[in-house]
């Protein structure tokens, strides 16, 4: 569109020339103006010359933004991996506290019942200890009692024996015990025993001393009794000594 070279002025202002050809560029660059209306689709819209067109890119803000999320999205898949990976190592180490446990609870209880029956056993001998004890001590209460009724039917019979012993022989007892009477005589108001000592006759008056402290007290046909001064007497027959 030629327009005619114009010659502005204003006050204050030096003035400019500008040729059509000019206007015409500046016009160009500038581009139609979209208030103009264009029914017929006279114009074109003016490109740049030297500068392809080239598909739209996203924006450095959007990239970054993409880049974030992949990356947050990367993070996010490893940190829930950990969390799984945690998840089930806590996970199979309860299982395996637990598996201890029950092991541990099961060997405790084997364990208990066994030493329940060892108490049981040990209880059993300590009874049948205790009633063999109470058995030794009746046997020895037993014996003893026979040792002491024992040892009183000694004393008893030594008592006893000690009184139905005979008594101490006196001086010539065992001598006169082995004379022999021989019989005896009257002769006026006197009465003789005669005897045999075993080695020859004697004769002896009747209240006269015998032998030591013996003398003849007493005279029968069949017997003849000597006295002792302590009150012991002794009977002689014809057939034997006493």
């Amino acid at each position: 569109m030629a327009i005619p070279c114009l010659n502005l002025k204003n006050k204050g202002m030096p003035s400019r020339h500008i040729s059509s050809q000019s206007f015409d560029d500046i016009l160009s660059e500038l581009g139609d103006d979209p208030a103009i209306p264009d029914p017929h689709g006279i114009r074109k819209t003016a490109y740049p010359k030297g500068t392809p067109l080239e598909p739209p890119k996203p924006s450095k803000q959007r990239a970054e933004l993409e880049a974030f999320s992949s990356k947050n999205l990367l993070g996010q898949i490893q940190k829930l991996g950990g969390l799984l990976t945690f998840g089930a190592g806590i996970v199979g180490i309860g299982i395996a506290i637990l598996i201890g446990y029950e092991s541990l609870k099961t060997g405790s209880e084997a364990q208990v019942q066994e030493s329940h029956k060892e108490i049981l056993e040990i209880k059993k001998e300590f009874a049948l200890l205790r009633a063999e004890l109470q058995m030794g001590h009746d046997d020895l209460y037993e014996t003893i009692d026979s040792i002491e009724v024992s040892i009183h039917s000694l004393r008893e019979n030594k008592s006893i024996h000690q009184v139905a012993a005979k008594p101490q022989a006196l001086a010539h007892e065992a001598e006169l015990r082995r004379w022999r009477y021989l019989g005896a005589s009257q002769m006026g108001g006197s009465h003789q025993a005669f005897f045999h000592s075993g080695q020859s006759t004697v004769i002896f008056q009747k209240g006269m001393l015998v032998l030591g402290d013996w003398r003849l007290t007493h005279l029968e046909k069949d017997l003849a009794t000597l006295t002792h001064s302590k009150g012991k007497t002794l009977n002689l027959k014809p057939s034997k000594t006493e």
